[in-house]
């Protein structure tokens, strides 16, 4: 069972951050087309104490097989939205690995020339019980 904080949640998480994909994101076929990089920030909620306490990956998300597992969501298809990427990379992370909740931040870069750094969005979604 997950150790939790006051409000209830797990206490404990795994932060993966400034993952760089290039993904086909954007409104029009052009932009799609591009593949720019976008950043994803990844905040996974889980017990850390049999990790902490055995020093084994086994007992913990292997960080290389979440990666694979954004990088297959985000790099292949097309996303017109930041959201639906979003949505989906939770989606995916969900199915595929013990985790009470995730928290994704999709940054797309420069999506108005010269007049912003980037745009983007955080979700948070939980495992359904």
């Amino acid at each position: 069972m997950a150790e939790t904080s006051d409000a209830g949640r797990p206490a404990d998480a795994i932060l993966l951050e400034n993952l760089q994909i290039p993904a086909s994101l954007g409104v029009t076929a052009g932009e799609r087309e591009l593949r720019r990089p976008v950043r994803i920030d990844l905040v996974i909620a889980r017990s850390l104490s049999a990790a902490g306490r055995s020093d084994r990956v086994e007992e913990t998300v292997d960080y290389g097989a979440i990666y694979r597992v954004v990088e297959a969501v985000a790099g292949q298809g097309e996303h017109h939205l930041v959201e639906a990427l979003g949505e989906r990379v939770a989606a995916a992370l969900l199915s595929e690995f013990e985790m009470d909740w995730v928290e994704v931040t999709v940054r797309k870069a420069k999506p108005l020339a010269g007049a912003l750094d980037s745009a983007g969005i955080r979700l948070t979604r939980y495992r359904d019980t």
